[in-house]
């Protein structure tokens, strides 16, 4: 039998610490702590958690600084809980090597869907598989066959939409910036080139979305970049601009079943 997730909170301020921890264990996760950077890196090579929760405004280091270093040797998922809101901030932690950025206060609800994603998505990483063919609602992808669909209606798209598309749905669910997503897209040359993305995801949305200005599945951080949204029925409030409700989901298809749903209470907001 596998073991529950090792979830490793990295927070200075001890009622937060203990709150995150208390709700953790009650929803069938498995927590360590640590209070300062030194003890986080240390206790990431000692106990190879599943998932880091890292606040930014640590005594003796800063939160990037870890996220950096544990990435010079570390895939584990990194999902950055602070209190820094700018965009800025979310643009210098997802570049450090974090997978998500959620702003405090947040919801307990929006916190557990992040969780899950990040979770999922370390699965993949470390099973060395991209999954080739994804289902999120309605939205069918598949990146082998070049195939996109909506409610089993094929969707035609051009060379440079599908490639665009393909990037996030390899990264679904985590938060690409705009740097890393024209990168992947374009090549370094078009680094800079953030108006290529305005465009291309809008007519993106114009294919794919039911009603584009109010996305459930390509979700802008603003100022920060894009997701793929994998749980369109989950408002996600942080940073992003998509209304989500009433999709259903299945989540992403790969051969390993995505973990089950659950809530996290009360951490900071009612859910």
């Amino acid at each position: 039998m596998k073991a529950d997730p090792l979830i490793l909170v990295v927070e200075d301020e001890v009622p937060m610490r203990r709150l995150l921890k208390a709700s953790l264990l009650s929803h069938s996760y498995r927590c360590i702590e640590a209070e300062l950077g030194t003890q986080a890196l240390e206790l990431v090579a000692t106990h190879n958690p599943d998932l880091v929760l890292l606040d930014l405004g640590l005594p003796d280091m800063d939160g990037l600084e870890i996220a950096a270093e544990l990435r010079t040797w570390t895939q584990v998922p990194i999902i950055i809980i602070s209190a820094r809101g700018k965009e800025d901030d979310k643009v210098r932690a997802l570049d450090a090597g974090a997978d998500d950025y959620v702003t405090k206060p947040f919801s307990s609800r929006e916190l557990l869907a992040r969780l899950r994603v990040a979770l999922r998505h370390g699965q993949m990483d470390s099973s060395g598989k991209t999954a080739v063919e994804l289902s999120v609602g309605a939205l069918q992808i598949d990146l082998e066959r070049r195939r996109v669909s909506i409610a089993g209606r094929d969707i035609r798209l051009t060379p440079i939409q599908f490639k665009l598309l393909s990037v996030l749905a390899k990264h679904a669910g985590k938060v690409l910036t705009h740097r890393q997503m024209l990168v992947e897209t374009w090549g370094q040359a078009y680094a800079s080139e953030s108006h290529y993305l305005r465009v291309y995801m809008a007519q993106l949305r114009n294919k794919l979305e039911e009603e584009p200005a109010r996305p459930q599945y390509l979700i802008t951080e603003h100022g920060v970049g894009y997701r793929l949204n994998t749980e369109p029925q989950t408002k996600l409030n942080s940073c992003s601009d998509g209304s989500s409700g009433g999709v259903p989901t299945s989540g992403i298809v790969t051969r390993n079943a995505a973990p089950p749903d659950g809530r996290l209470d009360a951490l900071i907001e009612p859910p």
